[in-house]
């Protein structure tokens, strides 16, 4: 690979992290403008994986970690969901001893080996001159890594949670807010018919945007976000009172899977840690259900309340992406190509105040991006504040 000729270089681009809509239009987007500009564009699989498990030899089957990407192929699958380069969580600074490649088994043995000195030899050996990660601060933090190790990097924001910190937008934060809204009207038929509570699960670990945003839309009548541990009479008694006043007796609540009881810790569905150090969440919606059929009659003149309960989960992720998905993808690839033909790096590509721009690389890793919550939270109502939008940005609080 790193004999082959080029005009001007090329270009190694990869996905990490969960999926979204709008991976493969960003894909799109830079390989298109790449080659039309004189370079080539190489897909790395699998995220990071497909960095770490490269065999540098010119006989060896590559096929599963790297391919050449060209117009015909990037055209078929610019319209659609997910990513065709595949995803992966993997952490090449942090790989455990059992998912060390055969290949450097005998060179890295511990039970945590930084393989990033095989990463570098990698990126070498396919001849990148830039490389371009899409993911969340997860995935783009090992890109601030190879950043400081000398790396030409461009990255691109891509989470549900919107909670990249440097920009407004992240690539499928938009089609996440859309399906939540669309699910949620449609379960209100059930709810309404069974007169009961629709507690609704949502993406958030430790950001509120995919519950607050559809809650302000419309969606919910109130929402538990990971910023503000709430407590469950509370929430109870304002369900119940929004349930009454209702001709139909039901009432929704969205809630954050990283929400927490005032004195509690988040809801866990498995204690196993990934590479990033996360264990993974799930049932928070389950949790606060229970509560609150079981103490509904304290606000309902002693009559209980059942629950719908309804985790939206991967529903939100998956399928094409929607409008704004398919514009913003296409518009970062085009800025990424930008900076690469200005000769430079070290930055990531983002939506500041409604307009394109990018910023310095690291910070990615400088902070976390949350709800404000003095400034879009009201804590007394358990719902968004709905006042103040002049000169705010098209997805109100989700500026830094």
């Amino acid at each position: 690979m790193s004999n082959v000729q080029t005009k001007k270089g090329r270009i190694g681009i990869l996905t990490g992290g969960g999926d979204v809509p709008g991976l493969n239009p960003a894909i799109r987007g830079v390989t298109i403008r790449a080659i039309r500009e004189g370079y080539e564009v190489i897909g790395i699989r699998r995220g990071w994986a497909g960095m770490v498990e490269i065999v540098r030899d010119k006989d060896a089957d590559n096929s599963n970690n790297f391919e050449v990407l060209t117009e015909s192929l990037v055209n078929r699958i610019g319209r659609t969901g997910g990513t065709f380069l595949h995803s992966s969580r993997t952490r090449p600074s942090h790989v455990p001893d059992e998912s060390v490649p055969d290949h450097l088994k005998n060179k890295y043995n511990e039970k945590m080996n930084d393989l990033t000195p095989e990463v570098l030899k990698n990126l070498d050996y396919l001849g990148i001159d830039y490389l371009i990660p899409i993911g969340g601060d997860d995935t783009l933090s090992y890109g601030v890594k190879l950043h400081k190790e000398g790396v030409r990097v461009i990255a691109i924001p891509k989470t549900m949670d919107n909670d990249v910190p440097g920009t407004d937008y992240c690539i499928g934060f938009s089609t996440c807010v859309t399906r939540t809204i669309q699910m949620t009207h449609s379960l209100r038929t059930s709810a309404g018919s069974h007169e009961r509570f629709l507690v609704i699960e949502v993406f958030g670990r430790y950001a509120g945007f995919t519950a607050l945003l559809p809650t302000m839309a419309g969606a919910a009548n109130r929402c538990v976000i990971p910023e503000y541990p709430f407590r469950m009479e509370r929430l109870c008694e304002l369900l119940v009172a929004d349930w009454s006043t209702n001709p139909s007796h039901y009432s929704v609540v969205l809630v954050s899977e990283g929400a927490v009881e005032q004195g509690g810790d988040m809801t866990f569905s498995e204690h196993e840690k990934d590479a990033y150090g996360h264990k993974k969440l799930g049932g928070a919606g389950d949790h606060i259900s229970k509560q609150l059929k079981k103490i509904s009659h304290d606000f309902n003149n002693g009559r209980t309340i059942n629950v719908i309960n309804q985790r939206l989960g991967y529903l939100v992720r998956c399928g094409d992406p929607d409008a704004i998905d398919s514009i913003v993808p296409m518009a970062y690839g085009n800025l990424a190509l930008n900076l690469i033909l200005k000769g430079v790096s070290g930055r990531l590509v983002a939506l500041k105040n409604g307009r394109y721009d990018n910023v310095p690389i690291d910070i990615v890793t400088s902070y976390k991006k949350v709800v404000d919550v003095q400034q879009y939270y009201n804590t007394e109502r358990l719902r968004p504040y709905y006042e103040s939008f002049e000169s705010k940005p098209l997805f109100i609080m989700a500026s830094d």
